[in-house]
Parts: C-alpha cells; sequence; structure tokens
C-alpha cells in the first residue's frame, strides 16, 4: 500500500494524469468542433430553397390539409350515405316497349313507358300515336301493379323494369 501512495506523489504519475487530461481535452474539443458542425448541416438541412419556411412549419401546414381533407371525406361519406339511404325511392328500373297502336300508321311509334323504384313502386306512360293525334296517359304503380286497367303493352314494359339488374348502390365496405 505504501509503495501505490509514494507511486501517485511521483511526477510520472502527475505527467501521466496531465497527458491524459490533455488527450481528454482534445477529444471534448474535437467533439465540440463536429457538434458544432452537425448543427450547422442540420439548420441548413431544415431550412427549404428558396422561401426560407422550415421543414416543421411545412409539415404543420401539411397535417393541418390532412385534417382538412379527412374532415371534408367525412362529410362526403356521410353525405353519399344519406342519398344511398333514399336510392330505394328513386327511379333505378325502366322498361319500354314500342307497338303500333293502330294499323294504319305503318310504325311503332306507339309506346309504354315503365319507371319504378327499387320497390317496384312508380308510373307507366303509355303513349299513343296516330296519325291524326297523339296521346300520352299515366298510371300509377304499387308492388308491380296498378290499380286501373293496364294494358298488354304497359304490363310488358312494367315487367321488363322489374327484371332489370341494373341498380347501382353505394356500399360501404
Amino acid at each position: 500500500m505504501e509503495e501505490i501512495i509514494a507511486f501517485l506523489k511521483t511526477d510520472t504519475f502527475i505527467m501521466i494524469n496531465v497527458i491524459i487530461l490533455c488527450v481528454l481535452f482534445l477529444g471534448f474539443f474535437i467533439m465540440l468542433v463536429r457538434l458544432h458542425s452537425i448543427n450547422k448541416n442540420y439548420k441548413t438541412f431544415l431550412k427549404k430553397l428558396g422561401n426560407g419556411e422550415t421543414i416543421e412549419e411545412d409539415l404543420e401546414n401539411y397535417m393541418y390539409r390532412v385534417e382538412r381533407v379527412e374532415k371534408q371525406n367525412s362529410e362526403i361519406r356521410n353525405l353519399v350515405n344519406a342519398i344511398d339511404a333514399n336510392m330505394d325511392t328513386c327511379i333505378q328500373k325502366i322498361g319500354i316497349v314500342r307497338y303500333n297502336a293502330f294499323k294504319d300508321t305503318g310504325s311503332d311509334l306507339s309506346f309504354a313507358l315503365a319507371m319504378l323504384d327499387e320497390n317496384n313502386n312508380g308510373v307507366v306512360l303509355n303513349g299513343i300515336y296516330s296519325r291524326e293525334m297523339s296521346n300520352i296517359y299515366a298510371k300509377p304503380v304499387e308492388n308491380g301493379k296498378s290499380k286501373y286497367t293496364i294494358s298488354e303493352e304497359e304490363q310488358d314494359a312494367i315487367q321488363k323494369a322489374i327484371e332489370n339488374k341494373q341498380i347501382y348502390r353505394v356500399r360501404e365496405k
């Protein structure tokens, strides 16, 4: 133990400590210069070319716009759902039959047009054409039937509309 205490009191020990302290100070100084250089590069990196805004400001603006778009998408989704909920009452099915009401006209200029919603409610129009005049009659349709007398052509138009499978609905997945 006395040998260690004696060694600690020697000039050699003090010189070794001074050398170690100098090396540590030099290392500290080198790290300080490198940190300053990295900090400078970082600040330069954060500045955008041209307008001087930082990337942080750009990210804040971008996040604001993203939130605004998400809100708009939510509003659009709600509107589409509301429209979709009312689609079953809109005309979705159409059936048309052209026919020759009178033998003297020579062509299929008369027509029966059925326009129905998803529940087969709507109207059937019958346009009768002759050389002297043209008339259009409308009859309500409920559940694919009318309380009024229906001609064969009107019934065919209603049946075509009922069989029409081209109903377009927007459904969320």
